[in-house]
């Protein structure tokens, strides 16, 4: 049996001014290539609860106990990137800490997983890296970490789509920064897979090795946590 990844769909408003979710292909597509099944995790209602450095849990009783069906069907969580924060995204990533489900975040979704646990996300001052290009800057990557376990470099090239970033990773530690000092990994080696990503591998995981090496140790991870939960 394939483990089964839940990828956090996230709110958005269309050309209409209409609440919709998305999921991104490129996420779902990473999942499906490198042996797992790909599932959405809607959001657990229409509002957007905008998720901030001193976050609070606000979701009702009702709506906790449909994130938490939606988990246990789950395996693995992949929060994904997207330039809004909403509350629930932090609730999932919490709760992933604490009972150990492997989660591992993108852009966006790693700064949820900082704010997640008391951590503080700051805007990006006179810094560019906001760019459509394939590869923007080198990250270094601490050798005692699990990121460096999984891409086997001290440094790799990667692409750069945001404005903000984790400027107190909290309990959190920085494995990875850019040539600029930007935090570019965060792990919790205390658990079975807790990493947050600042870049977006999904979008080079058919042309770069080592951005798809990050879907393949995840993925065999929530593999290891689907038996043992048998």
């Amino acid at each position: 049996m394939k483990p089964v990844i839940g990828i956090v769909a996230k709110h958005y408003y269309n050309d209409h001014k209409r609440l919709e979710t998305f999921i991104r292909d490129e996420v779902e597509q990473a999942i499906f290539d490198n042996g797992g099944i790909a599932i959405g995790i809607l959001p657990p209602n229409e509002d957007k609860i905008k998720a901030s450095s001193d976050w609070k849990e606000q979701l009702t009783t009702a709506e906790k106990h449909n994130l938490y069906e939606a988990i246990s069907l789950c395996d693995g969580i992949i929060l994904q990137g997207g330039g809004y924060a909403d509350e629930y995204e932090c609730f999932i990533a919490k709760y992933c800490h604490d009972y150990d489900i492997p989660i591992l975040g993108i852009c966006a979704g790693n700064q949820n997983m900082v704010r997640a646990l008391g951590g503080t996300i700051s805007r990006i001052e006179g810094l560019k890296h906001d760019s459509d290009d394939a590869y923007v800057h080198p990250i270094k990557i601490n050798i005692d970490s699990k990121i460096y376990r999984i891409i086997g470099k001290e440094e790799t090239m990667v692409n750069s789509r945001h404005n903000n970033y984790a400027s107190n990773p909290g309990p959190l530690k920085i494995t990875a920064y850019s040539d600029d000092g930007i935090p570019e990994v965060l792990e919790d080696n205390q658990k079975r897979f807790y990493v947050g990503v600042q870049f977006h591998p999904e979008s080079l995981i058919k042309r770069d090795e080592s951005m798809n090496k990050i879907f393949v140790s995840f993925i065999d991870v929530c593999s290891q946590y689907k038996n043992e939960k048998k």
